[in-house]
């Protein structure tokens, strides 16, 4: 069993590991140098036999989120391997947890990702997940640069 660490960031620019097994690293920084409030989990920490990574996140956002646009980039071994945009919060029959949390609220929230639909190779995954209170992504809320190494291919 692979221990997985949980951490409360109050500070930008530093590197965090999130877990470190045999087959998979994971570590996190935010993009900018805003202070956060921020707790970040994800077990197990294995690729192997196509895992559901359980994920709890806890937020404390800057402002109100009446309007969040997620901005979603992948690169593989330094190639971009996926830009996804999507609002989840237009301030009106909402579906997402998020939304209409007030600055300063407590967000808290756990979900599953399920790593069986994609087998992913070897190497080096960046990973930037930006959220944004507007659809012109010029306020950002928050920005995290996650950093995946796949030691080795899933079985």
């Amino acid at each position: 069993m692979f221990q997985i660490f949980l951490f409360i960031l109050f500070t930008a620019g530093n590197s965090e590991l999130l877990c470190n097994s045999p087959d998979l690293e994971i570590s996190y920084t935010f993009c900018d140098a805003t202070l956060h409030t921020f707790v970040f989990n994800i077990t197990p920490c294995t690729m192997v036999n196509k895992p559901v990574w359980n994920v709890v996140l806890t937020w404390i956002p800057r402002s109100d989120i009446n309007f969040l646009k997620i901005v979603f980039k992948v690169w593989f071994d330094g190639a971009r391997a996926l830009d996804w945009k999507e609002v989840l919060c237009r301030g009106a029959d909402d579906e997402y947890a998020a939304c209409g949390v007030l600055k300063g609220e407590t967000f808290a929230t756990t979900f599953d990702i399920k790593g069986a639909r994609t087998m992913f190779p070897q190497g080096t995954y960046t990973v930037i997940i930006q959220g944004f209170s507007d659809d012109f992504e010029k306020n950002m809320l928050i920005c995290l640069n996650f950093t995946i190494i796949v030691k080795q291919e899933a079985l």
